[in-house]
């Protein structure tokens, strides 16, 4: 078994589920992304470049579906957030599947695909 798929199967509901749901949107949406499992946590990635990932932030009670280049989407689409202070990374968070728009999703999924894949680099503020 994977290390990416162990760690689906490890995580507890309603994790899981979202985080399984998340990911079939992600691979079906962007067959051309490689998801891998870096920092112990999945990645999802256009050639090397990471897009999005996963994770669940310690003492936080949801999914954060975190974007790279959060910060050049989150005018368009501002369901990301950027509630840790973070240079660029922007995420949504997620209690419940039903809390996530599919179709808006998609949107930014193909919006963060189109524009990493015309960035040199994924990571492009100094940390």
């Amino acid at each position: 078994m994977k290390p990416v798929d162990e760690y689906f199967i490890n995580q507890k509901e309603p994790y899981q589920s979202i985080m399984l749901y998340i990911r079939s949107v992600i691979l079906n949406t962007l067959p051309e992304v490689e998801e891998k499992y870096s920092y112990r946590i999945p990645f999802y990635n256009i050639g090397k470049k990471p897009m999005v990932y996963l994770n669940i932030l310690k003492g936080k009670d949801y999914v954060d579906v975190a974007f790279v280049q959060g910060i050049l989407l989150e005018k368009q689409f501002p369901v990301l957030k950027n509630d840790n202070k973070r240079k660029q990374v922007r995420s949504i968070k997620l209690k419940r599947i039903e809390d996530l728009d599919h179709e808006n999703f998609v949107a930014l999924l193909y919006e963060a695909a189109n524009l990493l894949s015309k960035s040199k680099k994924a990571w492009f503020i100094d940390k």
